[in-house]
């Protein structure tokens, strides 16, 4: 089975095209540095919840939408590979958290393992 980086981050409504765009870029850069696949989904039917949501997850204020996005790797060493050689790329080494599309404190990632695949 490979192994999956997931993330959840809130993006203003009105910086959807730039996320996108950002988004493109960050994922080629992920995928010439071995990741199998890069996927960004934006909430299409994601509704708060009573104890936890994913609006919640993110604070969500009233202008943003939830990003839900993944990357795939053939294993946790290659995924690690893969970050050490992106954080490393010099196409990236312009970008700050105040030049982000979105409020980088409120997105939320992490690794999986996947224990089932269909």
């Amino acid at each position: 089975m490979n192994y999956v980086d997931g993330f959840v981050v809130p993006v203003p409504k009105a910086n959807l095209a730039a996320y996108r765009r950002l988004a493109r870029k960050v994922g080629n850069i992920y995928k010439e540095h071995g990741a199998l696949e890069v996927v960004e989904c934006v909430a299409d039917d994601v509704q708060p919840g009573k104890l936890t949501s994913f609006p919640q997850s993110v604070k969500l204020k009233p202008d943003e939408v939830v990003v839900f996005s993944w990357i795939a790797y053939r294993s946790r060493s290659q995924r690690d590979r893969a970050i050490a050689r992106v954080m490393s790329d010099p196409r990236l080494s312009g970008m700050s958290p105040a030049s982000l599309p979105f409020d980088g404190k409120r997105m939320f990632f992490g690794g999986f393992k996947p224990i089932v695949r269909l």
